[in-house]
């Protein structure tokens, strides 16, 4: 996973959430679908796609899927 597009693929595919890169700056309350075993999952497959660990608390503060994303990508 290297882009936001990347990350965006992966949260439709593996999540199955409508999203799209031009609402990854929205707050998580307006995804459509989601809830807090989103955060869990979408956590455990950044590790996993990316290697490294995801800091949950880190994540727990995340407002967005783009902070979610800058979580991962930038510990």
């Amino acid at each position: 996973m290297n882009t936001i597009d990347d990350f965006v693929t992966l949260v439709r595919d593996e999540l199955g959430l409508p999203v799209t890169a031009e609402n990854v700056g929205r707050s998580l309350d307006e995804i459509p679908g989601w809830d807090s075993v989103h955060l869990l999952w979408l956590t455990t497959t950044l590790e996993q796609a990316t290697g490294n660990p995801v800091s949950l608390a880190r994540a727990l503060e995340a407002r967005s899927l783009e902070q979610l994303y800058r979580t991962a990508v930038r510990p």
